[in-house]
């Protein structure tokens, strides 16, 4: 199954996380099918930049959001499109 989950990168006491989705039994630094979004919780504000079309197209395809991003994407949604001007 796949999920969409925080990989940790960056050095000792200063980590940040890349979003990417992986098979669920996978090591947590393993190798990612694609990485979707970035989460720096060191920077002040914490700095959030996801790829709400890539999200939304692996949940779709069956891709299951950690309890992590699950925040993540319900703290800081999807920005709403624009209407198209006529």
């Amino acid at each position: 199954m796949l999920m969409i989950r925080l990989a940790r990168f960056g050095a000792k006491k200063k980590p940040t996380y890349r979003v990417v989705v992986m098979e669920k039994e996978r090591a947590r630094n393993s190798s990612a099918v694609e990485v979707v979004g970035h989460y720096n919780p060191v920077a002040n504000p914490a700095v959030v930049d996801l790829d709400y079309t890539r999200i939304e197209y692996w949940m779709k395809n069956g891709a299951q959001p950690s309890e992590t991003v699950g925040r993540l994407l319900k703290k800081h949604p999807a920005p709403a499109a624009e209407p198209v001007a006529s």
